[in-house]
């Protein structure tokens, strides 16, 4: 019988911290979006960290590039909060590439649309049942289950 090779995390942590801040860049990808919360982070996310610790971070668009460089200190400030030691020096902001969108939600001109339920998918199909074009059935019955799920989020859970 085979046995299980044992657990890396420990050296391959280990192993990272040799590269100093660099090494912290895991940490602060999964603490970017409750440290800068929603709006910001569908728009800008964590690429590297160079070497003088600065974290440089890609967003959508230049507006959005331009507005959290006005707002760096913040930003920073909220990432000290979250992550204590693992926070960078310094953060940066340039236009770069963004994460595909996940299950959470989809970005529709510019705000998260949270993601339906199953009762909220079967709602919509129903109502959209009745349309002959198929494509047409099913993009109401997208946006229909959009819809629900915005009207169903309480109003201070709904994304920015």
């Amino acid at each position: 019988m085979r046995s299980l090779p044992d657990p890396i995390g420990d050296e391959v942590r280990r192993e990272l911290q040799r590269f100093g801040s660099a090494g912290n860049l895991g940490e602060i990808v999964a603490g970017w979006p409750a440290a800068v919360g929603p709006a910001i982070a569908a728009n800008a996310w964590p690429g590297r960290i160079a070497r003088d610790g600065t974290l440089h971070v890609s967003t959508g668009s230049s507006a959005w590039a331009f507005e959290l460089t006005q707002l760096s200190g913040d930003v920073l400030a909220r990432l000290r909060e979250h992550l204590g030691e693992a926070c960078p020096t310094a953060v940066r902001f340039a236009v770069g590439p963004l994460p595909e969108k996940g299950a959470e939600g989809e970005e529709v001109l510019g705000r998260i649309v949270p993601k339906p339920t199953a009762e909220q998918a079967e709602a919509s199909e129903r109502i959209a049942a009745t349309i002959e074009d198929q494509a047409l059935r099913e993009a109401v019955a997208k946006a229909v289950a959009a819809s629900l799920a915005v009207a169903e989020t309480p109003p201070d859970d709904r994304p920015v």
